[in-house]
């Protein structure tokens, strides 16, 4: 069988696999979200944190509930590090310094999951299991809370209420991500990843001395780590490490929980508003542009240029051998087009085209199919700019799911969409201006200036991932991409926030003969005309000094 068949037949069979969790793990989201049922161990944390899960609020006490928790999620990991060394479980590692510390805090708390260290040299059993695979749950269970607000907002009328922040993170974290993660830890675990808390210990000669290796309860961070789009791995090679990723079978898996639940929440939305049709025209776009960007790095990864890559059969350096072209860029893209920030290879010596590819995935905003959460209410976001051009174009009043899109959403929506860019392209300026920040570049010219854009590129959208290249653990580094990290998730959720709670004071607009029909293909079309326009006029000169100019170049 040939490399490229193989890579199809891997991707038909991802597609067939999500197909059928779509609606029932979709469905099971909506009732979740929309029960008033509490289960008796939740009721034991509300009781614990102080929280009446029956309470509604408005979007100013949504926000502060959602900023106030994830404040104490970074003060408590930034301290959990700080004193590793004084810890039991430690494996003998030292605390972590000030600046890593607060870039690791700020990363795993916003969903982003950067790291500047190598995990088996730097953090035990107590930080990487109490403290980093806590926050892979709860960040996660905060992006899902979010876009729930949002589809709220839609879905109610003339109330501006949009539910319990706590009861919305407990539910995501308790019926969703806990489930799925216990049942995903036992198929990684048959697949070969290591579940233990084992020392550290010798494992045989290499390279003329002894080689060290400590274990770890890693399948279970794992599996919460591609689920819940986090993607920090327990070691330095992330997914592309036989510990974390041993098989093909388990590269295709962690490739599903990548994407599954990002996909199925549009079937959640439709439920949530009262209109299926409208879930599957969001799906329709998201699964438009994942799908168009797979057969895009494929093709660059598998083309040949020149006696090497003939031999090898595509561009091979940086891939493992057990996953090969095919699942290395099916992972790349979905990892890319999410906020996980996995790796199965290393992007840094993917293609110059195929840089671009990963640079642009992350640009859109990750919403094809996103993150957990965030990817949904980016793609809402973006449904709402493409309704009010349409209106724009046909002089009519703009509208959405029976709301009027009026001066004050469209102000909002255009701060979600701005507020990424700027930081992404005033930090890379910054970096580029500055001796220090270019000492650690590995590479000169513009693969070096890729490495600088992809890294705060990364690191605003919440994606975690990095080209390898550059050398991130200095203060400059730790300091504004933690910076970015923290900025690039909680200003946007204000603005989505804000959003909602003036969606759900509107009354109801009935449907016309003139009303723009949000189901059709016509407007998953428009929908898509919308994003990458935003994206390009937003991204292209920076990605022409970049990737663009290394792959014509090549």
């Amino acid at each position: 069988m040939s490399p490229v068949t193989a890579g199809v037949l891997q991707l038909l069979a991802l597609v067939a696999a999500l197909a059928l969790a779509y609606r029932p793990l979709g469905d099971h989201m909506a009732r979740v979200y929309s029960s008033e049922k509490h289960y008796r161990p939740e009721k034991w944390i509300y009781k614990a944190i102080g929280a009446n899960p029956s309470a509604e609020m408005r979007w100013p006490a949504y926000l502060r509930s959602v900023l106030a928790f994830s404040a104490v999620s970074v003060l408590f990991l930034y301290a959990l590090q700080r004193l590793q060394g004084s810890l039991p479980g430690s494996l003998g590692f030292v605390s972590i310094d000030p600046d890593q510390a607060f870039n690791t805090a700020a990363s795993f708390v916003a969903n982003t999951n950067w790291q500047s260290y190598a995990g088996e040299q730097a953090m035990g059993h107590v930080v990487q299991t109490g403290g980093l695979a806590v926050q892979n749950f709860v960040s996660a269970a905060v992006g899902m809370a979010v876009a729930v607000a949002l589809v709220r907002g839609f879905a109610r009328s003339r109330t501006g209420e949009l539910g319990n922040f706590w009861a919305d993170l407990v539910r995501g974290t308790v019926r969703i991500l806990l489930p799925i993660s216990v049942i995903g830890a036992l198929v990684l675990v048959a697949c070969g990843v290591l579940q233990n808390f084992a020392g550290i210990h010798e494992v045989g000669q290499f390279l003329g001395g002894t080689r060290q290796w400590n274990g770890g309860a890693v399948a279970s961070q794992e599996v919460i780590k591609e689920l819940g789009t986090n993607g920090g791995g327990y070691f330095n090679a992330n997914s592309a490490h036989p510990f974390e990723n041993p098989t093909p079978f388990s590269n295709l898996f962690e490739i599903f929980l990548i994407l599954v639940i990002p996909f199925a929440l549009t079937r959640t939305f439709g439920r949530m508003v009262g209109s299926l049709r409208q879930g599957y025209a969001i799906l329709a776009t998201m699964a438009t542009i994942w799908l168009a960007f797979t057969a895009l790095m494929m093709w660059t990864e598998f083309a040949h240029h020149g006696p090497a890559f003939d031999i090898a059969g595509g561009a091979m350096e940086g891939k493992e051998t057990r996953f090969g072209i095919g699942g290395s860029a099916i992972f790349s893209v979905a990892t890319t087009l999410t906020s996980t920030g996995a790796v199965n290879s290393f992007h840094s010596s993917f293609t110059g085209l195929g840089g671009g590819i990963q640079l642009l995935g992350m640009q859109l905003g990750e919403i094809a199919p996103g993150g957990v959460g965030s990817g949904l209410y980016g793609m809402l976001i973006m449904a709402i700019i493409a309704v009010f051009i349409a209106g724009l174009m046909v002089g009519r009043t703009p509208e959405y799911l029976g709301k009027k899109i009026g001066t004050r959403q469209i102000k909002l929506a255009a701060c979600y969409i701005l507020i990424t860019p700027a930081l992404v392209l005033c930090f890379t300026a910054a970096a580029m201006a500055l001796p220090t920040p270019d000492n650690s570049m590995a590479n000169p010219g513009a693969h070096g200036f890729s490495e600088i854009l992809y890294a705060y590129t990364s690191g605003a959208n919440n994606n975690g991932s990095a080209f390898a290249g550059l050398n991130a653990d200095t203060q400059w580094f730790n300091s504004t991409i933690g910076i970015a990290m923290l900025l690039g998730r909680f200003l946007p959720i204000v603005f989505v926030l804000a959003l909602a709670g003036s969606l759900a004071e509107q009354q109801p607009v009935p449907e016309t003969a003139g009303t723009l029909r949000t189901d059709k293909p016509l407007y998953a079309g428009l929908l898509v005309g919308t994003i990458v326009i935003i994206t390009g006029l937003t991204y292209f000169p920076a990605l022409a000094l970049g990737p663009l100019a290394e792959g014509l170049a090549s």
